[in-house]
């Protein structure tokens, strides 16, 4: 049997950061990963000659821990695409052009928007994200969902729709009258405001030249052989003294072992003794959102000679944001949108056939009939794929983050868990996934 310092499991970009930190150290690491590639929820992949981001792909300024390490990295940025007019879609279906932040709704709506954002951005400055059961508020605002917060702070129905767009469909990838209102000030707090998370031009400012998957892809090729693909762990048996990982009929000694996986997948590991009930209850009550991130190539990005930026929002659409999202030097152009919650479940049970067409006449709403014929269109649909389950990341159930947020920081004697899904900075991002890596390390 080998035995190592640390046994990391899972190769996405917690688990690679903490194992390159701890190697830094002069420990010996081994990182184990069940997939035939690492990232996790971050990929490229070639379609019709053009490389596609299937997974996570911006950077925002508030991303600290990213930039850093993009630079001791040496990888490179590029803005995205953001001049010309954006578009919003009501529930008419008509698009209106619009420039710089402010929607262009009814005088009233907008003034109503705006008092939900400042009050959101109140709630927001009062949050250690790192520890948001602390929040003053949180028994209140973790026992009332953020569909029936919001009705009761406005009656301006459309304003409460758009505002719900940006924490529901747009980054828990749920309902909003599905999680707490707690649950909505921590995404907010984790991007530093609920300001950041309405502003596209900082939330999504920069892409990673070469993809967002250049970066565990570096921390892989850092480690070398540490690394070893297709090792689906199923067992960890634990005591004070360490651990024995079982992959299939083999046997991996480590004083300590780090659990780099989303807290929905920590069941697909038989642990002896079996973990606390406590630690059994908490990942019961978190859940992967849904979302179909779709992407279709032209020939010219044909919006721009239009005047427009590429940016859309249709909080009474199918695709509820769509954004220009050329290639790195490219002469084509590509549009990205997303379908997310309830609507993922009805395109999810559509043909292949049927889920494009749906999809491209959704884009044609917002920029017409061009939008119709791509030369490539790619899905990417998470949901479906067993060793994650969803995107963009987990979140708690009604009443949950208050009663179990503190577990999941918690070892349970040589094991430690972490993944972006329990960040505080960062939540549900890479930057997030670097912090936690960091911290386990």
């Amino acid at each position: 049997m080998s035995a190592h310092d640390v046994v990391v499991i899972g190769a996405g970009v917690t688990g690679l950061t903490a194992a390159l930190r701890l190697v830094e150290t002069g420990q010996d690491v081994l990182v184990l990963e069940a997939r035939d590639r690492v990232g996790g929820r971050l990929r490229s992949d070639a379609h019709d000659g053009s490389e596609f981001e299937i997974g996570g792909q911006w950077v925002s300024p508030d991303q600290t821990a990213l930039l850093r390490l993009l630079d001791e990295l040496a990888l490179e940025t590029f803005a995205r695409a953001r001049d010309g007019a954006s578009l919003y879609v009501d529930a008419a279906g008509t698009a209106h052009q619009f420039t710089g932040e402010a929607l262009p709704v009814e005088p009233e709506t907008a003034h109503a928007i705006e008092m939900l954002v400042k009050e959101l951005d109140r709630l927001a400055a009062l949050m250690d994200p790192d520890r948001p059961w602390e929040h003053p508020d949180a028994a209140a605002l973790d026992q009332v969902t953020f569909a029936h917060w919001l009705e009761q702070q406005c009656d301006d129905v459309e304003a409460r729709d758009n505002v719900a767009l940006y924490v529901g469909p747009a980054m828990l990838t749920k309902p909003a009258h599905t999680f707490s209102a707690l649950q909505a000030v921590l995404m907010a707090a984790s991007a530093g405001s609920f300001s950041h998370l309405v502003d596209a031009d900082f939330i999504l400012d920069r892409r990673v030249v070469g993809g967002l998957a250049s970066v565990p892809s570096a921390l892989a090729a850092r480690l070398g052989d540490r690394v070893r693909l297709g090792a689906d762990v199923t067992g960890v048996a634990w005591d004070a003294d360490g651990a024995v990982v079982s992959v299939g009929d083999e046997r991996i000694g480590a004083r300590h072992v780090v659990m780099a996986v989303p807290p929905t997948l920590v069941s697909r590991v038989r642990f002896a003794p079996e973990l606390p009930a406590e630690h059994r209850h908490a990942r019961q009550h978190q859940s992967f959102g849904l979302v179909v991130k779709v992407q279709a190539e032209y020939p010219t990005p044909f919006w721009r000679e239009q005047g427009l930026s590429g940016t859309g929002f249709g909080p009474y659409r199918l695709v509820h944001e769509v954004y220009d999202n050329g290639h790195h030097g490219a002469s084509t152009g590509t549009l990205v949108g997303f379908v997310s919650d309830v609507h993922a479940d009805a395109l999810g049970r559509l043909s292949s056939e049927e889920r494009r067409g749906r999809i491209l006449a959704e884009l044609a709403a917002y920029f017409g009939e061009e939008a119709l014929t791509p030369t490539t269109y790619v899905e990417s649909d998470w949901q479906h794929q067993e060793l994650t389950g969803g995107a963009f990341g987990t979140s708690f159930a009604m009443g949950s983050l208050t009663r179990y947020g503190a577990v999941l920081h918690e070892p349970v004697g040589p094991v430690l868990f972490g993944s972006s899904d329990i960040a505080g900075l960062g939540f549900q991002h890479v930057d997030g996934a670097i912090r936690i890596g960091e911290r386990l390390a």
